[in-house]
């Protein structure tokens, strides 16, 4: 999967649960961080490496809500919520959040192996082309991982970042949006984050992102890139 073994950060106030996950992804060859509060996560992902982490939502103390809003300040750190609720209004929360997925503690541990698996693979393949592409006041630079509106620097998770590249890549190409979920989520997950995902990068990008001028929406179908690079 890569030249050395990703770096997994666990948080999560059950040592039970933490645990158990270290062991799966030890046996699949990751190195492997436990954290039992924010405080502590905050800390190790200042200090250390980390590629990966997952985060229990409820924790005393600060909740992993409140750590990603603070992590997603300054780091585009691929972060995968783990919770005991369930509910479309968490999930939403957690993806409002910029989080990458959102998995309930009802998952097995090899399921949420393959999902942390799935996640850093995306990450490293819709990085990887060269091109930079300019569209107008748009410009996407996959090298350095950057996007500029108007200038300015504008954040970007790792998931909206490679959902962003692919369609820059291909203007006027239509997905579907069983095509997107496929290729960013696999065949596990809630297909309603395609949605969320595409209306927080046209929040980010577009002037008016009720009136799109770069994702479009083709009706019944998915969404295509317009904007042909100047």
């Amino acid at each position: 999967m890569m030249n050395q073994p990703a770096t997994i950060l666990i948080v999560d106030d059950d040592s039970a649960i933490a645990y158990l996950l270290r062991d799966f992804f030890k046996a699949e060859g990751f190195q492997v961080l436990i954290a039992p509060d924010a405080e502590k996560a905050h800390s190790i992902i200042q200090q250390q490496t980390v590629d990966c982490m997952i985060l229990d939502v409820m924790m005393p103390g600060r909740s992993g809500f409140d750590l990603c809003r603070q992590i997603r300040e300054t780091s585009d750190l691929p972060i995968l919520f783990l919770s005991a609720y369930d509910s479309d209004r968490e999930r939403l929360r957690g993806f409002g959040l910029q989080g990458d997925d959102y998995i309930a503690k009802s998952a097995s541990p090899s399921e949420i192996v393959a999902r942390v698996k799935a996640v850093l693979r995306r990450s490293q393949k819709e990085t990887q082309t060269k091109r930079i592409y300019q569209f107008s006041r748009l410009i996407i630079d996959p090298i350095a991982h950057e996007v500029l509106v108007d200038g300015q620097t504008v954040p970007f998770t790792t998931r909206e970042f490679a959902l962003l590249c692919l369609l820059a890549a291909h203007p006027r190409q239509v997905f579907t949006r069983e095509q997107l979920f496929e290729r960013f989520w696999g065949e596990i997950g809630d297909r309603q984050t395609v949605t969320v995902h595409i209306r927080r990068i046209r929040e980010k990008i577009e002037e008016d992102p009720a009136n799109p001028r770069y994702i479009l929406t083709v009706r019944g179908v998915g969404y295509r890139f317009e904007g042909g690079n100047s």
